[in-house]
């Protein structure tokens, strides 16, 4: 979804998970989504404990200590995250001012630092705006006890995600499992149209909703950064992990006959206009808001019957009254090759000013009390391995934040977070403009490609 630099490199365990470790996470993801009856897991059984239960957690008092917290959150995730601030307050005495932050951020930060008014913390989307701002000298380590508190509460894929040359600069807050679509349920039971799990299956699937006189999908075109997204689990699917990991690194060009596959088959529903909310026309003037309201306002005659992201989608299908699992369901983003997809992304709370109060704070965040505060609230999902399962508001949640923490260290981050800012996560630039204008000519496959290596070669500086 948006940058990092040519040297930044996926943890041991992912670099060298193969196509059958990809196969078991996608098969537990798939499993824990559709699993029908019996009870729900709501048991809390990673063995966290939660505040309710009473904390072991320890921080200083900080009477007459002010912090900044800098993130590019709005609407409900940003109400919620400072209701994990407030907490943070209650117990240690310190004054936290949430400070809403433009994206890039990395950009945003730049014009904070430079007018000698950092935050203290910033949480940052992408491990390549960890690695910037490490390069920059803006980002200060980790102290030891924050490391331990990640220690004690993230796989070591987490932790290593939010290294930079072996320190710990980052502790992952939030995590995204960026592997999913959501149906209208009431189009799909109107249709008689079946959650799919392979690629082929997908396209008869929107056939059948087509069919109906219901539009298969709306797609997030104004947006640059959904659309790498459905790049990244084609191609991860299609190509497999080792490719993926090379593509993030610029090791291999976009020229490659694997990204002519994988643009290819996005074709398959990019180039049906008739299957897209207004058509490749539209579906550029469709925000990532506005594609999720066209699939879940309407009833059962909505303007789309799909739509793709994460398991953050679920604070917007809230604002359209929809109701989660029952109105809105989700299934596992299909398989388009070998195995199905599990793709990732998150922000890390990392420290620009460094002080006991900012230690504290991103000890805090790495802590199960405070990722069991926001889950909680619903539209958030954890890498932290000790929240309670049981703290999910509901049954979707609970089973896609059980997949994440079941699939260990194999899974695949966010490929455009691995890439440098300019290709990966700026509007306008790079990879977003290239996907986007792939959306409006899906039949100009091997202009893609070019374009997307002259971008990637200019960020890369290969």
């Amino acid at each position: 979804m948006r940058s990092t630099s040519s040297t930044y490199r996926t943890s041991r365990t992912g670099r060298r998970a193969a196509r059958t470790a990809a196969a078991v996470a996608a098969g537990a993801l798939a499993l824990s989504l559709t699993a029908c009856g019996g009870d729900d897991d709501k048991s809390g059984g990673t063995g966290g404990k939660s505040t309710e239960s009473g904390s072991s957690l320890t921080l200083p008092r900080l009477d007459g200590t002010t912090l900044e917290v800098a993130a590019v959150w709005t609407g409900d995730e940003q109400k919620n995250f400072k209701r994990v601030l407030a907490e943070f307050t209650t117990r240690t005495g310190a004054k936290v001012t949430f400070v809403p932050a433009q994206d890039p951020i990395v950009n945003f930060l730049g014009s904070k630092i430079a007018g000698g008014q950092p935050p203290d913390v910033a949480l940052l989307p992408q491990p390549g705006a960890i690695k910037q701002a490490v390069d920059k000298g803006w980002a200060q380590p980790l102290g030891a006890d924050a490391r331990s508190e990640l220690a004690r509460n993230y796989s070591q894929a987490w932790q290593d995600i939010g290294k930079v040359d072996g320190k710990q600069y980052g502790a992952y807050y939030k995590a995204a499992n960026k592997s999913l679509i959501w149906y209208n349920a009431k189009v799909f039971e109107n249709a008689g149209a079946s959650e799919p799990t392979t690629w082929q299956e997908l396209l008869t699937t929107a056939q059948t909703v087509y069919d109906s006189g219901v539009t298969p999908f709306s797609v997030a075109g104004a947006d640059g950064w959904p659309l790498t997204d459905w790049f990244e689990n084609i191609y991860l699917s299609q190509a497999g992990p080792e490719k993926y990991d090379r593509l993030a690194r610029h090791e291999i060009k976009w020229t490659d006959p694997s990204v002519r596959d994988a643009l290819t088959t996005l074709a398959q529903v990019w180039g049906k206009k008739d299957w897209v909310a207004g058509g490749g026309t539209g579906a550029l003037q469709t925000s990532f808001t506005d594609s999720v309201e066209q699939t879940f306002t309407g009833g059962d005659q909505p303007k789309s019957a799909m739509v793709y992201e994460g398991d953050f989608v679920q604070v917007n299908i809230g604002q359209t009254k929809a109701r989660v699992g029952t109105d809105a369901k989700v299934f596992p983003f299909p398989a388009a090759g070998d195995t199905a997809p599990v793709v990732t992304g998150g922000d890390a709370a990392v420290i620009l000013k460094d002080s006991p109060g900012a230690q504290a704070l991103v000890k805090f965040l790495a802590s199960p009390d405070a990722a069991t505060i926001q889950a909680k609230l619903g539209g958030y999902l954890s890498p932290n391995k000790n929240v309670p399962n049981s703290a999910y508001p509901n049954e979707v949640q609970r089973r896609i934040a059980k997949a994440l923490i079941d699939s260990g260290d194999d899974f695949r981050f966010d490929m455009s977070d691995q890439a440098p800012q300019s290709f990966g996560g700026t509007p306008g630039k790079g990879e977003w403009k290239d996907l986007q204008d792939f959306l409006a000519n899906p039949s100009d496959v091997a202009g893609a490609q070019r374009r997307l290596e002259a971008d990637a070669a200019a960020a890369y500086g290969s």
